[in-house]
This record gives structure tokens, sequence and C-alpha cells, in this order.
């Protein structure tokens, strides 16, 4: 039998997620310095370097992987915020997570196959892949 999740925490988690999503670095940075965790994941398994990614905010991005976040972690349907940025067209995020140690291969697809798929060869470049 599994306890219902506390209210509070649950509207805490959402407005990091929010904080994540709008890019909002400085607060977000201060709420994971406190001890909420690098690699918190909503109920789709997007880590808040995902959200940060995927809505363009390399700032925010550096700042969690700074502290700690893994560059690499795949949601529930295995994408990366690597592949995710790519997606996305955002170089600036995509610099951010090459810096941070993101892996082009990681994740299905992976950012270099999302590369392909949009005909990006600039970022296969980057990728090293040809």
């Amino acid at each position: 039998m599994s306890e219902a999740p506390d209210p509070e925490v649950v509207e805490l988690a959402t407005k990091i997620f929010d904080l994540a999503r709008r890019g909002e670095t400085e607060t977000l940075a201060a709420y994971v310095d406190a001890g909420v965790p690098a690699n918190l994941t909503n109920d789709r398994g997007d880590t808040l370097v995902m959200l940060a990614a995927y809505h363009g905010h390399a700032d925010a991005v550096r700042a969690l992987l700074e502290r700690g976040a893994e560059a690499d972690r795949a949601n529930d349907r295995g994408q990366t915020p690597l592949a995710g940025a790519v997606f996305k067209g955002e170089a600036e995020v995509i610099r951010a997570l090459l810096d941070g140690g993101a892996d082009p291969v990681a994740g299905t697809p992976s950012a270099i196959d999302t590369a392909r798929m949009f005909g990006k060869t600039d970022l296969l470049e980057l990728f090293g892949a040809h």
C-alpha cells in the first residue's frame, strides 16, 4: 500500500520544473544548492536538464550540470537532453550539453540520429559523425 505524495512536495516539485522550463537559472540553482536533487525527474522521466534544454535555456543547463546533473539522463521514452536540443535547434544549449559531457550517441533516437533525420549536417560534423 503506497502513500499518496505530500501535496506540498508535489507543489514544490511542480514549481521547480516550471523554473527549469522558464530558464530561471538563479532560483533553480538556489533550490538545487539547498538540497533539491539535480537529477529530479517528473512523471515522464524528464529531468530538470531536459526541460531547460528543450526550452532553450543554456544558462540553466550549465548551472544544473555544474551541480551534478547528468547530461545524458534519458526520459521514459529514451530521449536525452541533447537529442531534444537538436530537435529544437538550440545551438547554445547543444554546446552547453557537449561541454558538460553529453554523448551524441546516447538515447533513442540519439542526437546524431536526430541530426540525420532533420538534415542538420553542421551538427553531424560537430558530433564527429559523417
